[in-house]
């Protein structure tokens, strides 16, 4: 059961689903018993209740005949839905080949060697190699597509935070 009901506080208009012993207003949240808001439709068919629902809203806005010339809300569903274009069929209408578009797809952007976050590179990086100094930090990272004033700008801001240690120009990570 759906019931097209009405705010008395703020003239809001919404849709309620069964019949809860009390409803509550979607704009301004005044509280009051189902059997006390004012109803002006009860009916077993969601798209008619929002049919009703939206026809009043239009008539507010002095918009009533615009409205009676749209088809129903379950028409225009239907009509959405076999309307849908496919992402191929929408590639190949803009003239783009679709298998090639599929591969750029599968290629990562930043390239085949990177993997991850920069920061997780430069901490790779310490993770993975033995007393790296900076330079050895800044190759790693560099085959990964990260810039080497970032990995330097990276430890620095690490060892401020505690997170790696460096000593005699060698850096772990704590």
């Amino acid at each position: 059961m759906y019931a097209v009901v009405g705010c008395s506080e703020c003239s809001n208009l919404w849709i309620i689903e069964g019949r809860s012993e009390t409803t509550q207003c979607p704009r301004c949240g005044s509280r009051k018993g189902y059997e006390k808001r004012k109803k002006f439709v009860e009916t077993d068919d969601a798209a008619h209740a929002r049919d009703v629902r939206a026809s009043m809203l239009a008539n507010r806005q002095g918009e009533g005949e615009a409205f009676a010339k749209l088809d129903s809300f379950a028409d225009l569903e239907d009509e959405v839905a076999d309307g849908v274009v496919d992402d191929a069929e929408y590639l190949e209408g803009s003239g783009l080949d679709v298998a090639e578009v599929e591969a750029a797809g599968d290629r990562d952007p930043r390239g085949s060697a990177r993997s991850g976050s920069k920061q997780e590179i430069v901490k790779g990086a310490l993770e993975a190699l033995e007393r790296p100094t900076e330079d050895d930090v800044v190759e790693y990272a560099g085959e990964r597509g990260v810039s080497a004033e970032y990995v330097r700008d990276a430890l620095e801001k690490l060892a401020r935070r505690g997170v790696v240690s460096e000593s005699r120009g060698r850096y772990r990570l704590l």
